[in-house]
C-alpha cells in the first residue's frame, strides 16, 4: 500500500468512513435476519469493508454475475440501496463545505453506484484492477 493511500484512508476513516461503514453493517445485519436475504447481507458487509478503507481499492464487475444479480440488485435498490445512497449524498455535503473534505466528498459520491447495485461486483486492489476478468 502506498503511503498516500494510507494517509487518505486514515483521514477518510475519521471524517466519514466509520459512520458509513456502520450504516452498511446495520443493513447487513437486518438482511441476515431472513435466510433468503443473506446474500444481500454478505454484499453489505463486503461494501462496509470497502467503505471503511476505500483508497487503494476499487470495484469491478464479476464476469460470472448473471440474471440473479440483476434481480437481486433491483430488490436491494428498493429496500436498502436508496437509503445508503442518500446517506452518501448527505455525508458528502459537509465534506464539500470544508477545504480538506472536497476530495472525500467526491469519493463519497463515487460510491453511490455501488451502494445502489452491489451484487455482481467485487472489491479488488487497484493493482489488480482486472482481477475479475
Amino acid at each position: 500500500m502506498k503511503v498516500i493511500d494510507f494517509v487518505l484512508n486514515v483521514l477518510w476513516l475519521i471524517l466519514c468512513g466509520i459512520w458509513m461503514a456502520i450504516g452498511y453493517v446495520i443493513a447487513g445485519i437486518v438482511c441476515c435476519l431472513l435466510v433468503i436475504t443473506i446474500p444481500f447481507g454478505i454484499a453489505s458487509f463486503r461494501i462496509a469493508g470497502y467503505v471503511l478503507w476505500p483508497f487503494g481499492r476499487t470495484t469491478v464487475e464479476r464476469r460470472d454475475a448473471g440474471a440473479a444479480s440483476c434481480v437481486g440488485n433491483v430488490i436491494w435498490l428498493v429496500f436498502a440501496g436508496w437509503w445508503l445512497a442518500l446517506a452518501h449524498l448527505v455525508t458528502s455535503i459537509p465534506l464539500f463545505l470544508s477545504i480538506i473534505g472536497i476530495p472525500f466528498g467526491w469519493a463519497n459520491l463515487k460510491m453511490i453506484p455501488i451502494s445502489l447495485m452491489p451484487l455482481g461486483r467485487e472489491v479488488v486492489s487497484t493493482d489488480q484492477r482486472f482481477a475479475g476478468w
